[in-house]
């Protein structure tokens, strides 16, 4: 068996991955003018990379990066601070920006891969699944002291990925096309091998061996192919959140960095006290991430190993109020808050379909609606026509 080292986080730091959209100022299609983009920015290294904003596998994405963060707050500033230098880049290429865990309009052939060896080996051994990768996501990183308390904590966030994936859903369409889902996006990428929820692993040691086999076995090459909705990155000490689709508003992300750093705090507290953490069976987790990427904030999920359910909306009610003790000692209660505003006026797939109802049935005016949305960090409603009124 081989022993992978984790190393230590100083409490439950915080980092956000952010993928955001090139839009067309003109056509409201996708650009793939990432590399233009990214080498016009400012505080670009010598290796001509830039520390906070870098390539996603399609040319049409840049994934906005934040450093290491004490609080929710500050990743926030971060990313602000980021999205500033690069909508002042993009501009004079006549592009804005957007986000959404799919483009409404522009089909994924249209893609072209970004420079990268990596990529081009990704291509090369997933083939098809991995050339309709034209999505994207928000990815929230929070750190952990030790390696013990990795997997009950994982464990424990599984039963909550529904509610999170209900309130980030943002790509009912695809190609042009309403999918019938609320994110179409959690099953494109979930053809991909080794994706989808966790396994339930009752510890570090069990990790370690699930590694060890898949590696012996040539299904990975490294740990970093192993793309589950929640993941332990033990290079950077951290719980990696990835279920999210990306959210159209920074306050959005906001909102998903507070649930999962609240979520996390609180795991561990536990942890700490001996307590034995929530989790259930994996095809419960399973149904419920279906359920939750068909229906979003309307599905009814299962609530316990017997098989009870309950409305996604009225356990993520709870779920806030049960976590507001925690925001506020994280110094996150108002982001945390947003996820009220996202249950009454409804998640950005909601949103979506309410503003093309009001379009004449344009999915342009869905893409407007969402480049207002990211400029503006507020919600488009449909009475505004998709247009940001």
């Amino acid at each position: 068996m081989a022993t992978i080292e984790w190393n230590k986080s100083k409490g439950t730091t915080l980092g956000v991955e952010w993928e955001v959209q090139l839009i067309d100022a003109q056509t409201r299609m996708l650009r793939q003018d990432a590399g233009a983009v990214l080498a016009g920015l400012p505080g670009l290294s010598e290796t001509g990379e830039h520390p906070q904003m870098r390539h996603e596998l399609m040319q049409s994405t840049i994934e906005v990066v934040t450093g290491i963060c004490g609080t929710v707050a500050e990743a926030k500033a971060d990313l602000a601070r980021s999205l500033k230098d690069l909508q002042q880049t993009a501009a004079p290429h006549g592009i804005v920006l957007a986000a959404s865990g799919t483009h409404a309009i522009s089909g994924w052939r249209e893609g072209k891969v970004a420079p990268s060896q990596r990529y081009a080996e990704l291509l090369e051994q997933i083939q098809w699944p991995a050339r309709r990768l034209q999505t994207c996501a928000c990815h929230i990183h929070v750190g952990l002291r030790d390696s013990r308390r990795v997997m009950p904590i994982i464990n424990a966030l599984a039963v909550y990925l529904p509610h999170i994936l209900g309130l980030t859903a943002a790509s009912p369409f695809w190609c042009g096309h309403d999918t019938g889902l609320a994110s179409s996006r959690s099953v494109i990428f979930g053809t991909l091998p080794n994706s989808g929820p966790p396994p339930l692993l009752a510890d570090w040691k069990e990790f370690e061996d699930y590694m060890t086999t898949q590696l012996r076995a040539g299904t990975i090459n490294t740990i970093k192919e192993v793309w589950w909705d929640i993941r332990p990155h033990p290079d950077f000490g951290t719980i990696e959140v990835r279920i999210a689709d990306a959210p159209p508003t920074l306050r959005e992300v906001g909102m998903l960095a507070a649930l999962v750093q609240s979520l996390v705090q609180l795991f561990d507290t536990q942890y700490d006290r001996g307590y034995t953490l929530p989790s259930r069976l994996p095809w419960v987790t399973a149904d419920n991430k279906w359920r939750a990427t068909r229906y979003g904030l309307d599905a009814v999920v299962i609530t316990d190993n017997a098989g009870a359910t309950a409305p996604l909306r009225d356990e993520i009610f709870e779920l806030i109020r049960d976590l507001e003790p925690v925001a506020w000692r994280l110094g996150c209660p108002e982001e945390l808050a947003v996820a009220q505003d996202v249950l009454q006026v409804g998640a950005s797939c909601d949103r979506q379909r309410a503003v093309r109802a009001v379009g004449k049935d344009e999915l342009a005016s869905v893409v407007d609606a969402l480049v207002t949305e990211f400029a503006e960090d507020r919600f488009v409603l449909p009475e505004e026509g998709g247009h940001g009124g």
